[in-house]
């Protein structure tokens, strides 16, 4: 574990900072390539929308073949990916190029997070994977800047230093021993796991706060791109968003162990729905800066707690460590490229206020929702050990 965690966590933090690094040079690509914002939302949203597709096959494959493959092969694709992304001449390369950054994301965090999960003692478990989360943001925090150095310089410096990045940490991978997988997983299994009323509510509520991501990662730059801000000074102001979502996210992780999923959740669901409504009405720079890192801290509210849920719904149908992450990638990954993808069109077509209300009243209507799922795994044995 000495040798496994640093080498997971320099992993997962160089993934995270990938996908943070675009929406700071989306004004940019805008001018480079003459994107409208449709043309933009579809760059931000091929990410995702590779991590959609490849999500469930990644970790299907994990539980049968065992994490060390998969981080390979995902580390491979990813440098390959990022020089591609890095010298792209057309927007469609620089869309194909980001699509296999998500799909090999979506391996990435699949094995890594089961490998983790396979070498960790039980009783340190939520521990270890809290680490992991955490290491996560922070690589979210670095994102924003790296893309503001690379509006600066150049992407084909910044993207190909990743690359080479990406090479090193997959040949410390090859000196790790494998872990073979024994974990039990059928189709009929998954299956009837995600039909399950609690797993499709988890999955929901890991969904809707990606949407709301989604639209304001396409909407925000290029909305203070015009208000003549700067694209180091954009990347600064998602850098400061993260920052607070990276406060925020374990405190209201702490809280839904204390107080209950739906303390926490119900929280940042009706901050959301306020924030989302303020988002469209700044006319200057820095109040519509503030909305942006108001938004963030909403979004921490939320993320801990929906993963917390969807993971107490998910044991609760037996599903192996892998395939649960794999869904809350996939439900990441679809909110995501919907927020994105879907929210651009309408603000061109209509107005920026268009999605943002659409989103406000989703997290209405979610507030509706019971939200209770059956206990984890920890938690079922804690109540045996107290028992006996």
């Amino acid at each position: 574990m000495r040798r496994l965690f640093p080498l997971l966590a320099g992993v997962l933090a160089l993934e995270t900072s990938l996908f943070a690094a675009v929406a700071p040079l989306l004004p940019h690509y805008s001018q480079e390539y003459d994107l409208s914002k449709a043309e933009a939302g579809i760059l931000l949203a091929a990410y995702p929308a590779g991590t959609l597709l490849a999500s469930l096959p990644s970790g299907w494959i994990v539980v049968r073949r065992g994490p060390k493959q998969m981080l390979l092969a995902s580390l491979v694709l990813f440098a390959a990916a990022s020089v591609s992304f890095a010298f792209a001449e057309r927007s469609p390369v620089l869309d194909i190029a980001r699509f296999l950054q998500g799909v090999a994301g979506a391996g990435l965090w699949a094995a890594g997070m089961a490998w983790l999960a396979a070498e960790s003692p039980r009783d340190r478990l939520g521990e270890v994977i809290g680490a992991a989360l955490g290491v996560g943001i922070v690589g979210i925090l670095f994102g924003p800047a790296i893309g503001g150095v690379a509006s600066a310089i150049g992407p084909q410096i910044v993207f190909t230093a990743i690359a080479v990045l990406a090479g090193a940490l997959a040949l410390g991978a090859v000196q790790l021993p494998a872990h073979a997988s024994n974990a039990h997983l059928t189709m009929a299994l998954l299956v009837a796991a995600i039909r399950t009323r609690t797993v499709l509510t988890g999955f929901w509520l890991f969904m809707l706060p990606a949407v709301f991501a989604g639209v304001i990662e396409v909407l925000e730059p290029l909305r203070l791109a015009g208000f003549g801000t700067s694209g180091p000074l954009i990347g600064a102001v998602f850098v400061i968003a993260a920052l607070v979502e990276a406060v925020v996210s374990p405190a209201a992780g702490r809280l839904s162990d204390r107080r209950g999923r739906a303390v926490p959740l119900r929280a940042g669901l009706a901050t959301a729905v306020v924030i989302a409504l303020l988002l469209p009405l700044p006319r200057a720079a820095l109040p519509a800066a503030a909305c942006v890192v108001l938004a963030f801290a909403a979004l921490g509210m939320c993320w801990a707690p929906a993963m917390a849920f969807l993971s107490d719904a998910a044991d609760g149908a037996n599903l192996p460590f892998a395939m649960t992450f794999s869904l809350a990638n996939v439900a990441w990954a679809t909110g995501h490229m919907l927020g994105a993808a879907g929210g651009a069109p309408l603000a061109g077509h209509f107005s920026d206020a268009v999605p943002y209300f659409l989103v406000a009243g989703l997290c209405l209507l979610t507030l509706l929702v019971p939200l209770r799922a059956r206990p984890s795994f920890a938690r079922r044995q804690r109540a045996r050990e107290a028992t006996h």
